[in-house]
């Protein structure tokens, strides 16, 4: 087993077998896994907000679903992956936050982001394998560039492995 690199919240990263890659608190945010299966390059981007041009400080491109995921794409076949064969695994896109019965969709970015992040990866051709979004907790996930398993792990429930 190699390194488990550690992807910040707002940020990306990208390794190849035998190292892992994994991000602590998906909230409201979702992680984004893309795996290239014949060379075992990963990616995972922890995604905040849905959209880069909706905010006007959007230096941070790992930020944003639009953003973020081309970004990680862009660095996955940089290092030899091939879009064609990517796959992607999400994760997050809770609503952690309950504001009653009159809650709306307008207030649940967690729901904003999952459908930010499936429209990408529907623009980029690259088919989502697995999820586990929603709801209303936590996540912490691990991308496994050697297996490409995506495990995730949240407090009282049981390993989920994608």
């Amino acid at each position: 087993m190699g390194e488990i690199i550690k992807v910040g919240m707002a940020d990306l990263k990208v390794c190849r077998e035998p190292d892992s890659l994994t991000t602590l608190g998906l909230g409201s945010c979702v992680g984004v896994a893309l795996y290239d299966p014949i060379t075992k390059i990963s990616g995972l981007a922890h995604v905040m907000l849905p959209s880069s041009k909706e905010i006007r400080n959007n230096a941070n491109i790992a930020k944003f679903a639009d953003t973020g995921i081309d970004e990680t794409l862009r660095l996955m076949v940089e290092m030899g992956a091939q879009t064609k064969r990517m796959v992607a695994k999400i994760a997050g896109g809770a609503q952690m936050f309950s504001f009653g019965s009159k809650s709306s969709d307008n207030l649940n970015i967690g729901l904003k982001n999952v459908e930010a992040v499936k429209a990408k990866l529907t623009e980029l051709h690259i088919p989502i394998v697995a999820e586990d979004t929603g709801l209303n907790y936590g996540r912490t996930v691990i991308l496994d560039s050697n297996t490409g398993e995506y495990s995730i792990k949240a407090v009282g429930k049981p390993i989920k492995v994608l």
